[in-house]
Formats: structure tokens, sequence, C-alpha cells
């Protein structure tokens, strides 16, 4: 597995592991703990470096499951969490990065990661009722604490991001990025790169859909959240297809799958941007991993840059109270 430096000098697998739907989203979890434990060691095997988490992926059984799998290789390895959500209940109720809330995560999530320290904290979505001054301080002192290394931001707008970086220096920003979703190249992209600033493409294969493997007759089962979002309707789902279609033909003229073509496409786009696509399966590891070998040339990255806005990307990527999130 290739390296890639996000910023404040942090090096990282090219391709990280998205760890949320092993406990949460998709569907039914996983009956058994001890299957995803295994996928998780195999990815470090396969070279994978660079892990994300979340407090309220579960709540709190995702960074449980994490912290267990991951303890016996915790020094070769960085591991990424999230503060930023009020939980009550075992359900998160609304947004709390007030400093106090922020501390109390800290220390619950080493706890459960079974470390002494987080490599990458990021506030998960930017709370409008606190300045992000005083989440960047805060996260700062957690860092001369020896309690966290790095500060990083998740679907903030460049004005926030300049706020929170002038405070405390920022490593990662971390955002939904697609071949079906370019929402950040207009501000956010060209922020990050001149302040130096790394960049985290989550859900970086539409969810599963630039794979090919979903289209207008896949049922989602009870609990996955793609039945909530408007992209993923039966109308949209067909309509979205030709986009689909046309990575799938790319990928088969190359010897590589949809999904590869899709983050060989992100890879391409900067030296500091890192995917983290999220499976439950060792052998989905392995695929993801085999992008970075993936050729694309310049034409065929010229192509696939205009493909979106060339074919259009039907729904909304969430629902209207998640968009409500973003942003900000």
């Amino acid at each position: 597995m290739h390296l890639r430096t996000l910023g404040q000098g942090l090096e990282v697998s090219a391709i990280g592991l998205g760890c949320m739907g092993m406990s949460q989203s998709y569907g039914p979890n996983p009956g058994d703990r001890d299957d995803m434990i295994a996928v998780l060691r195999s990815a470090v095997d396969l070279g994978v470096t660079f892990f994300d988490t979340a407090e309220v992926y579960g709540p709190y059984a995702n960074e449980e499951l994490v912290g267990e799998a991951l303890e016996p290789v915790r020094h070769q390895v960085t591991i990424a969490t999230k503060f930023g959500w009020d939980i009550q209940g075992g359900k998160s109720v609304g947004l709390n990065s007030r400093p106090e809330q922020i501390r109390a995560v800290a220390d619950a999530s080493l706890a459960r990661l079974r470390t002494d320290v987080i490599d990458l904290f990021y506030q998960h979505r930017v709370d409008p009722d606190v300045p992000i001054e005083d989440v960047a301080g805060t996260v700062g002192e957690l860092v001369a604490q020896g309690k966290v290394r790095h500060l990083g931001l998740s679907e903030a707008s460049a004005t926030t991001i300049r706020r929170a970086h002038a405070t405390f220096p920022v490593t990662a920003l971390q955002s939904e990025y697609s071949l079906w979703t370019r929402d950040p190249e207009a501000e956010v992209l060209p922020t990050v790169a001149e302040l130096g600033i790394g960049f985290v493409p989550f859900s970086p294969l539409g969810k599963g859909f630039l794979t090919g493997t979903v289209d207008q007759r896949t049922s989602f089962a009870d609990g996955d959240v793609r039945s909530t979002i408007p992209r993923f309707t039966q109308q949209n789902r067909e309509a979205n297809h030709a986009l689909v279609d046309h990575v799938s033909a790319l990928a088969a003229s190359k010897g590589a799958t949809p999904g590869q073509v899709a983050l060989a496409w992100l890879l391409a786009q900067q030296p500091w941007i890192v995917p983290i696509p999220g499976t439950r399966r060792t052998s989905r590891i392995e695929e993801n991993a085999g992008s970075t070998v993936v050729p694309l040339s310049a034409d065929d990255l010229a192509d696939l840059d205009d493909l979106a806005q060339r074919v259009g990307v039907h729904g909304d990527r969430y629902n209207e109270v998640h968009m409500g999130y973003v942003g900000r």
C-alpha cells in the first residue's frame, strides 16, 4: 500500500477504512463480532494503516470494536474518531461541541479505543452554538496534554475551516466526495490546498452505488440508511445508473472494477486526498487497495471529471434533516 501525507505531516495509507458500517447504517449488523475483528486485522495485513470511527457509531459500539481489534497492532496504525453529538439514551439528539463535552468525549473514546492517544480527533459536524475557535482551542489543549495528536473537521465550510486553522492547525477535513458528489470542489478543496490541510473523502464509492452492485432492483434491508436518502429512491437509482455504466465500461477496459476506478479517480485529484471506503469484507478491502495501481490516463481523468455534469446526478445525497448539518 502506498502512503500519503495529510496536514501537519500525518502519514497514512493511501486508502483508509471507514468502520461505521460494521456497527450501523447498512442493514442488520454482523452477528459475529469476531468476524469483524478479523476483517479489521486483515486490513492491517493488507497495508491499511488509517482507520475511521466515531463515538456516535453504535453509539459507542464501533469504537469498542475498533479498539479491541487494533489493540495488538496499535503502534502500526492511525486511528481517527469524532466528537460533536449530544448522545442521550443511546441516540444522538442534537449537536454538542462545548469544551467540557469535547474533553469528556476524548476521555471516554480513549478508554473504548484502548489507547493513550487519539491520532486524529474530528469535530463530526459544526455546532453553530459553539464558536469554532473554542472547539479548535479545546482540541489544542488536548494535544498539549498528550491525549490527542491532530485536529480534524468534518463537513465544514471554507470559512469555518479558516477560522479553526487560525486558532489551531487543522490536519484533515473529512467530507463526502466522489464521482457523483462533487460539492467540495468549489470552495473547500481550494481552501485546504492553500492551508496545507489533508482531505479525507467518506462515501467515496457513493455508499456502494459506484461499485455497480446497486441498481433499481435492489431492496434495502431494515436499518439501511440508503432507504432514507433521496438519491437512492428506485427512480433516482434507475436514472443514475448511466453514470455507473460509464464507469463500468472504463473499468472493463482497464481490467479493474468500477469501484477501483472510482477510487483511482479520487487518488488522482491530489496527493493529499485519502479516501476511506467502508466494508465488512476482507475481499473488498483487498479490491479497494488495488485501486492505487489502476492506470488512468489524462484522457480518462478528463472524461471522468465532467461525467457527473454530462450525465446528471439525480437526488440529494442526504435527506433534508441531514443536509442541514453540512456546510456550516
